[in-house]
C-alpha cells in the first residue's frame, strides 16, 4: 500500500507522521506556533521532511470548526477563514483530505480502537473536542456538528469551564495541597456533568476519553465514572474509558484517505 502523510493540528502541538497500512513509520512533533505564517511554514517543513514519491495523499485532523477544508474560527489556532485544503494542494500537488480532529479520533476508534457502532469520543487537551459515531458513521450534521465542547454548563460552555482548570490538571492526583484538591474536584465535576449530559442525549455503547489528561491515570477516571452516575437519567450506564490508541488523531487523519 502507498504511504500517507497524516497531520494532527492541535492548539498546543502539531504532529506529522508517515503512515502505511495503519502503521506509523515516522513521527514528528512540534509546538504549534501562534502566528499564522510560522504555523504554515513549520507544517510545510515537517511535511517536506516526510515527503517521497510513494506518498499517495495528505490527511489532516484539525481543530474546528471547519468545513470543506476551510478552517473557520478555531479559538486555539491562528487560522481564521483559511482554506488549508487549497493551500496544501497548491504547495504539494497531492490529494488533501481535512476533517475535525475529534472526528478523526472517532474514526480511528471506530476502525482501530473500540470498534463500536454507537459511541462518543471526547478529546481533552487545549480545549474540548467531540466526536460522535452513530451506526458506524461519524456524525457531523450539516458539516459543523460534533462541537461537544460548546454545550453549556453553569452559564458557560463545557470548553470554557474546562480551560479554567486545564492548566493545573497535569497529573493532578500527584499533588495534595488544598488548591490542587479544589482544582481536581472542579475538573471532575465539569467532566462528569458534560459526559452525563451526552450520555442522556445519545445513549452510547461507550464513551472514549482521549488527550493529555489520560496521564492522570485510572484513579482519576474512576472518580469521573462515579460522579457521572449522579447525572444519568436513562437506565443505561455505558463504559467510560481511556483510548487504547497511542496517536489517534494522526491515525484518524490517515484514515481520511481511501
Amino acid at each position: 500500500m502507498r504511504k500517507i502523510i497524516a497531520i494532527d493540528l492541535g492548539g498546543t502541538n502539531l504532529r506529522v507522521a508517515l503512515v502505511q497500512n495503519n502503521k506509523i513509520l515516522k513521527y514528528l512533533k512540534e509546538k504549534t506556533p501562534k502566528d499564522k505564517q510560522k504555523l504554515l511554514d513549520l507544517m510545510s517543513k515537517l511535511i517536506e521532511n516526510l515527503m517521497s514519491k510513494d506518498v499517495k495523499a495528505i490527511g489532516v485532523a484539525s481543530a474546528g470548526p471547519l468545513k470543506e477544508g476551510v478552517i473557520k474560527n478555531p479559538p486555539n489556532l491562528p487560522l481564521k477563514n483559511f482554506n488549508l485544503k487549497r493551500y496544501l494542494e497548491k504547495k504539494f500537488k497531492k490529494r488533501i483530505m481535512i476533517a475535525n480532529d475529534a472526528d478523526c479520533v472517532a474514526l480511528a476508534e471506530s476502525k482501530l480502537g473500540c470498534k463500536k457502532k454507537n459511541f462518543i469520543v471526547l478529546t481533552l487537551g487545549t480545549g474540548i473536542g467531540g466526536g460522535i459515531v452513530i451506526n458506524g458513521k461519524v456524525y457531523s450534521g450539516n458539516g459543523y456538528g460534533g462541537e461537544l465542547g460548546y454545550i453549556i454548563l453553569n452559564q458557560e460552555s463545557f470548553e470554557e469551564s474546562w480551560k479554567g482548570n486545564r492548566g493545573n490538571c497535569k497529573k493532578p492526583l500527584l499533588i495534595n495541597d488544598k488548591k490542587s484538591k479544589k482544582i481536581i474536584k472542579n475538573t471532575i465535576e465539569i467532566l462528569s456533568k458534560g459526559i452525563g449530559s451526552l450520555i442522556n442525549i445519545f445513549d452510547p455503547e461507550i464513551v472514549i476519553l482521549s488527550g493529555g489528561i489520560k496521564e492522570t491515570g485510572d484513579r482519576f477516571l474512576n472518580q469521573i465514572k462515579k460522579k457521572t452516575k449522579k447525572y444519568i437519567l436513562i437506565p443505561n450506564f455505558p463504559e467510560i474509558k481511556w483510548t487504547n490508541l497511542k496517536h489517534p488523531g494522526v491515525l484518524g487523519a490517515s484514515l481520511l484517505i481511501k
